[in-house]
């Protein structure tokens, strides 16, 4: 292995209590690079940290650092050093003793010890601060003591865990310039971890985009921007118009009732694909010269722009323009090929198909009850015999979530993607995963109780007790 990476995971696997928190992630680090893991609450931002510091071993699967696999390397012992969200300052310690107190511990003599906080003062905008209690500094302020105190032992890897939560939108904004200038001054390996999307493409020279413990995407903040990997990124990263269309051809895409020229290819004929547009990449122009049209329902004065929502046929898309449309009017919209961006579907079917046996039937009340992760379920209105082995297709629209709580299965929230005009969410229980369509907004990575209108699937025997 070269050392052209400070830190490597490679293989990391994390579960607690039968739950997986790190699926199988290989991440490399450069060095002197600002890395920002990114992603929502729950998708093994944190957990990845930790087992880099060495607060956490992984269930399998090795880190090294500098070339050299330091698993069983002890935290303190790891060239890195940690910056929490609560910043853990000495409250009875000044300034100037909080930075120092890695140093005292080291027994670094005092002339060396008065010139590293000085230097390391300056850089983080403290000079004059030294003798200050900690208790009369401003959130800002202590934020930029507890980097200082971080970064005072000259650690080669500096772990940042949402470190500007606790601060107020404008502080927040100037940390993030200000994060940005002390990595670049002392040449650091800066590792952060946000769900923030806005610090991440602020800050970073490298973005790792995760979800369910999983890397969905490594990339400039550039290239994750304008090149999502897919739907939930787009999503995750910016606003982003994500509507159902179908890849007729290379090159060649049809959404919202018109076909368009796209500049990507291989994906198939006729392949139902996910379709992203930026809102700034939507152009009005007049009705007649457009494939898009619709009406705007809403404007609104963002600043720089007037965000719109135009309602395309019961598709409703968001437009960012400099001249503002007023609510009311039909509209047209153009987009150039290069600004349509075809993704793979995060779910590969548009249906959920799955496979059961009938485990007990009544012939008079047309009533089959099948097995599915040790729950018994009913399909009300039809009868197969005992032992037969069905094809059970179900809509999207016939998975919901139990309002009551009393769910047929409980599932895993994966994913919510808005595509215009509902919801597509997909959902893991037990043995499989399942795509639901729906109105109402639910929260990623929480679990609910979901139900599966029977009633209305489509089903196939593939096999009856007599042809066994």
């Amino acid at each position: 292995m070269g050392h052209d990476f400070i830190v490597s995971l490679k293989d990391i696997y994390v579960e607690f209590d039968g739950e997986v928190i790190l699926n199988n992630i290989n991440l490399d680090i450069r060095d002197k690079e600002f890395v920002t893991l990114l992603g929502p609450s729950g998708c093994g931002k944190t957990t990845t940290l930790r087992i880099i510091a060495g607060f956490l071993n992984p269930n399998n699967g090795d880190v090294y650092f500098d070339g050299v696999k330091i698993n069983d390397l002890p935290p303190n012992k790891r060239n890195v050093n940690t910056v929490f969200q609560k910043y853990a300052l000495f409250p009875h310690l000044n300034v100037f003793e909080n930075v120092a107190f890695g140093l005292r511990l080291k027994k670094v003599p005092e002339p060396e010890i008065k010139k590293r906080v000085s230097e390391l003062l300056a850089t983080v905008d403290l000079k004059g601060y030294e003798k200050r209690p900690v208790s009369k500094l401003s959130g800002g302020q202590q934020q930029r003591v507890a980097i200082a105190r971080a970064l005072v032992c000259d650690p080669k890897v500096l772990l940042l865990d949402e470190p500007l939560g606790a601060l107020d939108l404008k502080l927040r904004k100037d940390m993030q310039i200000e994060l940005k200038r002390i990595q670049q001054k002392l040449q650091t390996t800066f590792v952060y971890v946000t769900h923030d999307q806005e610090e991440a493409l602020t800050m970073s020279d490298t973005v790792v985009v995760m979800n369910n413990g999983k890397i969905e995407q490594i990339g400039s903040p550039t290239d994750i921007y304008n090149e999502p990997a897919n739907a939930f990124v787009a999503d995750f990263i910016g606003e982003a118009n994500i509507i159902n269309g179908i890849m007729l051809d290379d090159y060649r895409v049809s959404f919202l009732g018109a076909e368009f020229d796209c500049t990507d290819a291989g994906f198939g004929t006729n392949k139902p694909v996910d379709v992203v547009i930026r809102p700034e990449d939507l152009v009005v122009v007049p009705c007649d010269a457009a494939k898009i049209k619709g009406k705007v329902i809403s404007t609104v004065f963002k600043g720089v722009h007037y965000e719109m929502a135009v309602d395309c046929n019961g598709c409703i898309m968001l437009i960012h323009s400099t001249v503002s449309q007023h609510a009311g009017e039909e509209i047209g919209m153009s987009v150039t090929p290069d600004n349509i961006h075809i993704m793979n579907k995060l779910f590969p079917s548009d249906k959920n198909t799955f496979y059961a046996t009938v485990s007990y039937s009544n012939e008079e009340e047309k009533e089959t009850h099948i097995e599915l992760e040790e729950k018994t379920l009913v399909i009300p209105g039809r009868y197969y015999p005992e032992g037969t082995k069905l094809k059970i297709e179900l809509e999207p629209k016939d998975v919901y979530i139990a309002g009551d709580g009393n769910g047929q299965l409980e599932a895993y929230i994966e994913s919510v993607i808005y595509k215009g005009d509902m919801n597509e969410i997909i959902l893991e229980t037990d043995s499989r995963k399942w795509l639901m369509t729906c109105e109402q907004d639910e929260q990623v990575a929480t679990y609910a109780p979901i139900c599966l209108r029977l009633e209305n699937a489509g089903i196939e025997v593939i096999a009856s007790d007599a042809e066994v």
